[in-house]
């Protein structure tokens, strides 16, 4: 499918971010390049909970699929840091194919899939069944829109989504337009569905976030993209991830048929 294939560049890029995530002095987020685990090592408190977080969505926003850290070397000395970890499988639900899981032999981590071995989290982690994904690299220009809705419909026609091509086109402008109007960076746009709805997201490389404040006054030229995508989704949000962000938006089938439920 178009925008399936991954450029060199990208590919050079992923292989650096996933080599050292990095982090704090005393807490560290590392890629297992043999197994695509991560470890995170060393002391976990209050401070270092920011460090973790950008490790763990540096790799998540990079590429799709649920991910496992290995949390067995790592050593906890203020309980609420824990939450770090509920905290980013949150941010990511929304996330197309997007999942976090744990190796944590002490099971203290609430809110997060987790298994007592390695071992056990990577045969859970391939029990999961295989989330379809479709994704396209598109640099800032006008025709992104254009590429990125045609992404979209193949993506729905695959799927068996096709309720949702209008409104999932109409989300895709809005985000990649505001990537190309604001952000000016390449952009990754990435779709993948779950049961009968379909996740949308687009991570550009500015830190700059979008600002929703409702219906723009009718003099006023622009301003309504976050309104048409707040007006098509059931959810949407933007998070913050190193160098950049990820907009997404969730949107069900039931809403087409004027079900909300």
């Amino acid at each position: 499918m178009p925008g399936s294939e991954r450029s060199g560049a990208r590919s050079a890029r992923a292989v650096q971010n996933r080599a050292i995530m990095a982090t704090d002095a005393r807490c560290q987020v590392k890629a297992d390049e043999s197994s695509g685990v991560l470890r995170v090592t060393g002391v976990l408190d209050h401070s270092a909970t920011d460090a973790v977080r950008d490790g763990l969505l540096a790799h998540l926003c990079e590429r799709p699929g649920a991910v496992v850290a290995d949390l067995t070397d790592l050593r906890v000395t203020d309980p609420t840091a824990r939450d770090v970890f509920t905290q980013v499988r949150r941010e990511v639900r929304h996330w197309p194919a997007a999942d976090l899981l744990l190796c944590d032999p002490t099971g203290a981590v609430e809110g997060v899939p987790a298994w007592p071995t390695l071992d056990g989290a990577m045969a859970g982690l391939a029990a999961a069944p295989l989330a379809a994904v479709v994704e396209a690299d598109l640099p800032p220009v006008v025709g992104a829109a254009r590429q990125a809705r045609q992404l979209v419909a193949e993506g729905c026609g695959a799927w068996g989504l096709p309720e949702l091509v209008e409104p999932a086109c109409i989300a895709v402008t809005e985000m990649v337009n505001n990537v190309v109007a604001h952000a000016r960076t390449p952009m990754t746009v990435r779709l993948a569905p779950r049961d009968d709805h379909l996740h949308l997201a687009v991570r550009d490389h500015s830190s700059r976030q979008p600002t929703f404040t409702g219906t723009a006054p009718p003099d006023v030229a622009g301003g309504r993209g976050l309104l048409l995508i707040d007006t098509v989704a059931r959810s949407w949000g933007s998070s913050r991830v190193p160098d950049g962000k990820v907009v997404w938006c969730v949107l069900h089938v039931a809403d087409e048929a004027g079900e909300h439920g």
